[in-house]
């Protein structure tokens, strides 16, 4: 569904040039649940927005679904966020209308593809949960309810991929639960893809994969090492399988196309290589050995 090969975005302000990408690597198959984690400033917002059309990329390569991001028309562009891309946001001002009802906010996209609005947001909202809320204005709804109505409109036109940034940020931690529950239902039983961006890894934790970007490229991957539903099998079985939980993922570096990795700090000053920038590396029975070399000399005082 989705590829990423050296991705590069720079943003520019006066003379000042940002790279919020520097060759990013990232591959998303269809049908796929998995989450993106990072700190501010990483350049995980800026990768969503580009997969949702709402930026375009400096340099690199970027399709989605068959379609390079970097040479549609404007018009194209159009058609794809339209079309083919659902987005759901933390804050739901940039979700929902306040003075319609629900089902009025989930209508209005419909009305785009002229389609029969009315019986397609009944079914949306059903499919969120909130069929006995479909009249309700916005003020009238929980957080929670609120998120669940931004999710029924980004169904609204059957896009084949969903963006969600943040979008437990604004809810406590059970109502973050439920939402990420119905991400996971909804992956189940439409095979819809979702991309969710989060810094909250304990509930990243909830999806198969997590990639993790440092520094505007990829860092690492998590992989389960057994499925969502095992887990929770295993827990209701033994209550002690909740400390197995923590190791429910198996964490890879991820080399990028030159063969460089990104190493975390505290692996560096571990080792003490934490005061230097080079460290020697060495092939020992099959396995690479990295030392830390020289620390960096201090500049001499005047």
């Amino acid at each position: 569904m989705i590829q990423c090969e050296g991705l590069v975005k720079i943003f520019k302000a006066a003379d000042l040039e940002v790279f919020a990408l520097q060759g990013l690597d990232l591959e998303v198959q269809t049908g796929e649940l998995m989450a993106i984690i990072g700190n501010s400033g990483s350049g995980k917002s800026t990768l969503l927005n580009m997969l949702g059309g709402l930026d375009r990329p400096s340099a690199g390569m970027l399709t989605v679904d068959g379609k390079n991001m970097l040479k549609m028309s404007a018009r194209e562009l159009v058609r794809y966020k339209r079309e083919s891309v659902g987005f759901v946001w933390q804050n739901n001002a940039r979700n929902l209308i306040p003075y319609l009802t629900a089902q009025e906010n989930v209508e209005l996209p419909i009305l785009l593809r002229g389609r029969r609005k009315k019986q397609r947001a009944a079914e949306l909202l059903e499919a969120v949960g909130l069929s006995h809320r479909r009249h309700s204005r916005l003020q009238q709804l929980s957080g929670g309810e609120q998120q669940r109505v931004a999710i029924a409109i980004a169904l609204a036109n059957s896009p084949k991929l969903l963006l969600a940034d943040e979008p437990t940020g604004s809810l406590d931690t059970r109502m973050s639960e439920q939402i990420l529950d119905l991400f996971r239902e909804l992956n189940r039983t439409i095979g819809i893809t979702i991309v969710i961006v989060t810094h909250d890894l304990q509930l990243a934790r909830k999806v198969d994969r997590v990639v993790s970007i440092r520094d505007g490229k990829t860092s690492s991957e998590m992989l389960r090492r057994i499925s969502y539903t095992e887990e929770l099998e295993a827990l209701e079985r033994d209550m002690e399988a909740a400390a197995a939980a923590e190791q429910s993922h198996v964490e890879y570096a991820i080399l990028d196309k030159a063969g460089r990795l990104q190493i975390p700090a505290a692996y560096l000053e571990s080792i003490g290589a934490g005061d230097t920038n080079k460290v020697r590396l060495e092939l020992v029975e099959g396995t690479i050995v990295m030392t830390p070399g020289a620390a960096k000399k201090e500049p001499a005082a005047d």
